[in-house]
């Protein structure tokens, strides 16, 4: 009688212990389920909304840049429907062409240069950081820049017109670029002299550029020589914030000295 009390108590004391903890981890879990759920309704209801945001303000941007440009070319065939036959006219005409082909406000097509940038698809090296794997905002300024010393007339980022008034800024796993978030691969297109490749890739400055980005990080760069390359005209704003054109100088009348 007294081992098979002894032999109970042992049971009951067993069955206490194990009782209580399966309680404590039912309400662990419980209370970890209660964490979970508004960080999963939270990213699950929220996201959809974001997204759908930016694509309506994309799509946005892209019908007022299309609409500009409608607008500029209105402005031309009127000017040309309405302009003098006198000789002023013609060459005021002539430096108003002339200013908005070097603004980069019209298309321009003829033989040119495509370069294709993707970021790599092999490991960070030793040393390397997450952004150095990716193509940066200082990458397509580089070679905007090697390209424009390279003889291009006209050169495009993802059909975005560079212009002196472009910038080019990381923004999170995208690249700004005038007013447009650009996403890889990034194609840039150059319309420049037929020797332009070669122009290119023997200058010191897109040397350099290989040697610090493409060939330590795995870069993937290709090139293409194509006979018809188009580049779009700017759509952005040309309105300056802070320069304003210089007086014209008063002129001094015949035999007088200036002060």
């Amino acid at each position: 009688m007294t081992r098979a009390a002894a032999r109970l108590r042992r049971v009951s004391s067993w069955s206490v212990t194990l009782g209580v903890a399966l309680l404590a981890l039912g309400f662990l879990i419980a209370a970890q389920a209660r964490t979970e759920v508004p960080r999963v309704r939270y990213t699950s209801l929220e996201r959809v909304p974001l997204v759908d945001t930016a694509s309506q303000l994309k799509a946005q941007q892209a019908d007022l840049q299309a609409r500009i440009l409608d607008l500029r070319d209105r402005i031309r065939a009127s000017e040309a429907a309405t302009q003098g036959s006198g000789t002023t006219a013609r060459d005021l005409t002539t430096q108003l062409d002339a200013a908005r082909l070097a603004g980069g406000l019209v298309g321009l097509t003829g033989p040119g240069l495509v370069i294709q940038l993707e970021d790599p698809d092999v490991p960070t090296p030793s040393g390397g950081g997450p952004t150095d794997r990716r193509v940066s905002a200082g990458d397509l300024r580089v070679l905007a820049e090697q390209l424009a010393l390279a003889g291009a007339d006209a050169i495009a980022v993802n059909t975005e017109r560079i212009v002196p008034l472009s910038g080019f800024l990381d923004i999170g796993e995208s690249i700004l670029v005038n007013s447009a978030y650009l996403v890889p691969p990034y194609q840039v297109v150059a319309i420049g002299p037929a020797d332009m490749y070669d122009r290119l890739t023997s200058s010191n400055g897109f040397q350099e550029w290989i040697r610090s980005r493409v060939q330590p990080y795995g870069l993937r760069v290709r090139y293409a020589e194509i006979p018809d390359a188009t580049v779009p005209a700017y759509a952005g704003t040309v309105r300056l914030r802070y320069a304003q054109p210089l007086a014209s100088p008063v002129p001094m009348p015949p035999g007088s000295v200036a002060p």
